[in-house]
């Protein structure tokens, strides 16, 4: 039903303000939909480690991001609890609400940078999560303020301490009320062909990632049940024009499912990026024995 972007400085209430627009919500007399935070917490993140580097950083942005894009449906709102700070990824944010035809609005905790600064220091005196003061800083420097003027950044919503209050009402009021003909003040997000034969053809690629995958790690496991262990000299053959798997050790069949599961979610990561996962059984197949070739440590 929509999508609630909350952005600001790290220690600017953020967390303060998903909790209070969920609570809100819930007690909507007009809202009968579920309402779910997405946030680092959800994957036991720590934030220091997250925003450490730009590759760990990016990770953090695609791991959210996939959740978000899961999560959304036209019976859900969703509220995505982390500093949202590039616009470029609040744009990214956008299109996923766009493709699911839902609501969409931006949240921005505006707070003067010494008080998120007062409040981080703070948070770490007493115990709390906080960020080390190198990061800190890093993240202060390279927020990206939204703009109302920015269709990512629409309709936006600015909210200051002094006016906490009437600000979340006015964001419960703007994804409860009502839409019909003739309203002009609640705008409803609509999917492009683009955008709907993009999800129609990542679907299509996920499946035939998913089911390659699993082929691949069922003729290794039958490999070896069928040699009794025993590595052979050529490798395991997965198929005609494919490259062999070359194990230098037995794999058991937990591991292989934990290769997998890694290779799916970093092929997924990697297509947040730009560039698709394989949309052919055979493509996908020759990118799992490669990753399985580089992480088995054999040529």
């Amino acid at each position: 039903m929509a999508l609630v972007v909350i952005c600001g400085q790290p220690c600017s209430g953020k967390s303060k303000a998903a909790l209070s627009l969920a609570e809100a919500l819930k007690q909507s007399p007009e809202l009968k939909h579920q309402v779910r935070i997405i946030d680092e917490a959800c994957f036991h993140l720590d934030r220091n480690q997250s925003y450490a580097n730009m590759p760990s950083e990016k990770n953090l942005r695609g791991v959210l991001r996939s959740e978000v894009d899961r999560s959304l449906s036209k019976d859900t709102i969703i509220i995505v609890d982390s500093l949202n700070s590039i616009k470029g990824y609040r744009y990214e944010l956008w299109c996923l609400a766009r493709a699911a035809g839902i609501r969409y609005c931006v949240v921005y905790c505006d707070v003067e940078d010494n008080d998120c600064r007062k409040w981080n220091q703070e948070r770490r005196e007493n115990g709390e999560d906080g960020y080390d003061d190198v990061i800190f800083e890093d993240l202060v420097r390279r927020f990206e303020k939204p703009e109302r003027r920015n269709r990512w950044d629409s309709p936006l919503f600015e909210l200051r301490s002094s006016d906490f209050g009437s600000i979340v009402d006015d964001v419960v009021s703007y994804i409860t009320k009502k839409v019909d003909s003739k309203t002009r003040d609640v705008k409803i997000l609509q999917p492009t062909i683009a955008t709907q034969t993009s999800r129609f053809s990542d679907a299509n690629s996920l499946y035939e990632l998913d089911k390659a995958t699993q082929e691949v790690t069922n003729a290794i496991a039958e490999a070896q049940s069928r040699d009794l262990g025993m590595l052979s000299a050529n490798g395991i053959s997965i198929g005609k024009d494919l490259p062999p798997i070359n194990l230098s050790r037995s794999v058991g069949l937990p591991e292989l499912r934990r290769l997998r599961r890694t290779f799916m979610k970093l092929t997924g990561q990697t297509s947040l990026s730009g560039r698709a996962p394989p949309s052919d059984s055979d493509s996908a197949k020759r990118m799992f024995i490669d990753y399985l070739n580089r992480e088995l440590g054999t040529s």
